[in-house]
């Protein structure tokens, strides 16, 4: 990394980078014939994809067969012999999401044990985004009538209190809340999924290094969930967000009440617009997911999925680069 920190391309750094991590590996045979390119190979080649905002993966394929200095470092980089076909692109983008969800949870735990960030009061939240072309009204939806090309028949409607109806998907993240702010996990859906379903495969994807050091968990009151509380408990955090009193409150939801509105409540409560509340817009500025560039759940969740990571990649490089604000990342 030391000598990858004079090169001129912050790129060719990033993706020899990703060489060095201890990533998970699948032991589950795949069925099939063996991938002829291996995943982090093929998550490079994605990555260059998002790094130069190329729109499609046939303007992938063609920028990595253009015979010139740098695209021939970015082919090294990206550990390629040769160039693989934009259908093979297509193929592999499909079936990315659930290695790229492996891949943030262990750049989440690379920042615990690097001692990066704090993991004592975590922050969930999620965000709508909205789908490519036009939107699928509710009445043919439930004809089952595509009106119109150009329409993700995957998305479907979700609600925001700031931004109204959106059609499209929505993305989950629990991050730190610390000096350094962070994804430490991630999920995606479509937008129509309420938050409150999302929390336990949340937080069941967090490492155990990560879950033994946290003591309280703050989210919005999406979250006011009896279960979730249990949930939390038996993890051994608490979920701390809004909770509503009621005349006939039981005594267990009323020491819930009263922690919320102490001064340490308050404070913890108080940590969302400081962290994954401005996190979730930086990360949503900086790739531009308000404009997707694909259609289809599968490979909307991997370009998303695969911007969370990149982000993580991107403040850990700046972390041990000794940069100045690791998380001063911009578009």
């Amino acid at each position: 990394l030391a000598q990858n920190k004079r090169s001129t391309s912050i790129l060719i750094s990033i993706l020899y980078l990703i060489g060095l991590i201890r990533w998970p590996h699948n032991n589950k045979p795949q069925p099939g014939r063996p991938y002829v390119y291996s995943p982090t190979v093929i998550l490079r080649c994605f990555i260059v994809r998002l790094w130069f905002r190329l729109d499609s993966n046939r303007a992938l394929h063609e920028y990595l067969t253009m015979d010139l200095s740098y695209n021939r470092k970015v082919m090294k980089g990206c550990g390629l012999y040769k160039v693989p076909s934009r259908r093979t692109f297509d193929r592999r983008l499909a079936t990315l999401s659930r290695d790229i969800k492996n891949r943030i949870t262990t750049m989440g735990e690379l920042f615990i044990r690097d001692k990066i960030v704090d993991p004592s009061i975590l922050s969930a939240d999620s965000t709508l985004i909205k789908a490519k072309g036009h939107v699928w009204h509710k009445s043919s939806m439930k004809k089952k009538v595509v009106p119109r090309s150009g329409i993700d028949t995957d998305a479907r409607w979700g609600f925001s209190h700031t931004k109204g109806w959106i059609f499209g998907y929505k993305l989950h993240l629990i991050s730190s809340t610390g000096s350094i702010i962070v994804p430490l996990s991630a999920e995606f859906t479509t937008a129509n999924i309420p938050d409150n379903q999302m929390y336990s495969i949340l937080t069941a994807s967090l490492p155990f290094t990560i879950i033994r050091k946290t003591l309280y968990m703050s989210a919005d009151p999406g979250y006011d969930d009896h279960e979730l509380y249990d949930l939390s408990t038996e993890l051994g955090f608490q979920l701390v967000c809004p909770v509503r009193r009621y005349k006939n409150t039981t005594a267990d939801r009323i020491k819930l009440v009263e922690f919320y509105e102490s001064k340490v409540g308050q404070a913890i409560y108080m940590l969302r617009s400081i962290s994954i509340e401005p996190l979730i817009g930086h990360v949503k500025s900086t790739f531009r997911m308000d404009t997707l560039p694909v259609r289809g759940y599968d490979k909307v969740c991997a370009i998303i999925l695969l911007s969370v990571l990149l982000y993580q990649i991107l403040v850990y490089y700046n972390c041990k680069t000794d940069r100045d604000n690791p998380m001063s990342i911009k578009y």
